[in-house]
């Protein structure tokens, strides 16, 4: 509909459990759904490969038994479930905030250009974040 007039896209992040960004993916159009994405990029099967524990939103339902996403409808089910969803955003919390530096630069909130320049711009955007200048 033209509605927003701008691409809508879908950025990977790993980040480590401090929230500090480890690797931005490329941008894929915001049609692509989570898991595929991940998939793509070839995430799910490093965590699997390397016996890496990730921990992903409800997107990620079913991707390997090394990524843990918490449980549907935890209102009907046990405590226990209830508990393990509490606890699992507990623990994703401070991974999020690598997704909010990248939502802080306003140039990729309001990009309206091609994905393949968005992910140039991010990784630029990358490359910023992580320098540590000593003077």
């Amino acid at each position: 509909s033209q509605k927003h007039r701008r691409h809508g896209m879908n950025v990977q992040v790993i980040a480590r459990s401090d929230g500090t960004p480890l690797w931005f993916s490329r941008v894929t159009p915001g049609r692509a759904h989570d898991l595929t994405a991940a998939r793509a990029h070839g995430i799910v099967q490093a965590c699997l490969t390397r016996q890496v524990l990730a921990l992903a939103d409800r997107a990620c339902q079913g991707a390997s038994a090394t990524v843990r996403t918490p449980y549907y409808h935890h209102r009907e089910q046990p405590e226990y479930y209830q508990r393990f969803n509490r606890d699992h955003a507990r623990l994703r919390a401070p991974g999020e905030r690598a997704f909010a530096l990248l939502k802080s630069w306003r140039l990729l909130r309001r990009a309206r250009c091609s994905t393949r320049r968005i992910s140039t711009i991010g990784q630029a955007i990358y490359t910023l974040m992580n320098c540590n200048y000593s003077g």
